[in-house]
């Protein structure tokens, strides 16, 4: 699994430019020159604030590889004007500005926001072990009032202010200096909304695909045997919402259980019990595969950050009418459906003691 660590990372150069949306009328503008060059000083709390603000949202970063709609990732532009900043140092600042063009011409939806881009390259960030250099992209859309208090003879004058908050990277990316020939590994953040026109800032301006790890094979796994119970199942066969609910958390347990996931083994252990289960999850999962082209192994190292990510979407939850929640967490044979002589549903629950 890939792993990044900021412990011993610097900022090296920073260059910051304000892009607004094109369809409403708001301009693109240009700095003229950086706000810090390799080697110049900036404020060290100021220096210490950007780090945080670029870097403090990356703590368990998925993975990406830039690409393109013919997987040629070398014509993704963002891929060029990196590439370019890795091999031509000192075409940084022109590279940044490119790339607020880029995006200037990208972002065309109305709903859009206006923003600052931050181009930030970064010196020492370990990855997989080993120090890299990396490429941040950061787009500052969100603004927050604030108190400014100063002293005044012998009071205070209260004023305010409008700036961004530190801690809210509304967008961001890191374009890390390793596996070019794939497209590089690159992290996102991209949490302001999940409306269709926000998925501009990964798909239309970055373009970027999963990287083919284990990271990604748990999560495209999960995804699909989470789709195939809670969806699926009920097409085909009549199973309870207490079954569903077993079924669901059979297939946390595997993969919080092993280390290594065998579909044959896993099928077996979690759709053993049900007759047809297993040919129909099959079933499912190849047609799945070649509708949404999903890389979806029979094999593959488990990724525990990945099991952690996509256990929190695997409820475990009955819901009755409005009247009771059941959490259901261990054996499914401990609660019983049934319809009483005058036709009302009952769950009868078995339990060794109360807590």
């Amino acid at each position: 699994m890939s792993t990044i660590d900021f412990s011993l990372i610097s900022l090296d150069k920073v260059s910051l430019h304000q892009t607004g949306n094109k369809t409403n009328g708001e301009s693109l503008i240009l700095s003229k020159e950086p706000i810090k060059e390799r080697d110049e000083q900036l404020d060290e709390q100021l220096e210490d604030l950007l780090l945080q603000y670029f870097l403090k949202s990356f703590h368990q970063p998925e993975f990406f590889h830039l690409t393109f709609s013919n997987d040629d990732h070398e014509l993704n532009p963002v891929y060029h004007y990196a590439n370019q900043c890795f091999n031509f140092p000192d075409s940084f600042h022109i590279q940044s500005i490119h790339l607020a063009k880029h995006l200037f011409e990208t972002a065309l939806h109305p709903n859009i926001k206006a923003g600052e881009l931050y181009v930030a390259s970064f010196k020492d960030l370990q990855f997989n072990g080993e120090l890299v250099q990396a490429i941040g992209l950061f787009k500052a859309e969100t603004k927050d009032h604030f108190l400014k208090m100063k002293r005044h003879g012998s009071g205070f004058n209260l004023n305010y202010d409008l700036g961004t908050p530190v801690d809210k990277l509304d967008k961001g990316c890191l374009i890390i200096n390793t596996d070019a020939e794939n497209g590089y590994k690159v992290c996102v953040v991209d949490r302001v909304n999940k409306s269709a026109e926000a998925l501009y800032w990964r798909d239309q301006y970055l373009k970027i695909k999963p990287c083919s790890d284990n990271f990604h094979f748990t999560e495209n796994m999960l995804t699909l045997t989470k789709d195939f119970v809670v969806k699926q199942i009920k097409e085909e066969f009549e199973v309870s919402k207490a079954d569903q609910i077993d079924l669901l958390n059979r297939s946390v347990a595997y993969f919080k259980d092993n280390e290594r996931f065998d579909q044959q083994e896993f099928s077996q252990s979690v759709f053993g019990d049900h007759e047809g289960l297993v040919t129909s999850f099959q079933d499912f999962k190849r047609q799945v595969g070649e509708e949404y082209d999903l890389e979806l192994k029979d094999g593959f190292e488990i990724s525990d950050q990945a099991v952690k990510k996509q256990a929190r979407i695997f409820k475990s939850v009955l819901k009755l009418d409005k009247n009771f929640h059941i959490y259901i967490h261990g054996n499914r044979n401990n609660i019983e459906k049934g319809v009483d002589p005058d036709g009302r549903k009952y769950y009868k629950i078995y339990y060794t003691e109360e807590t």
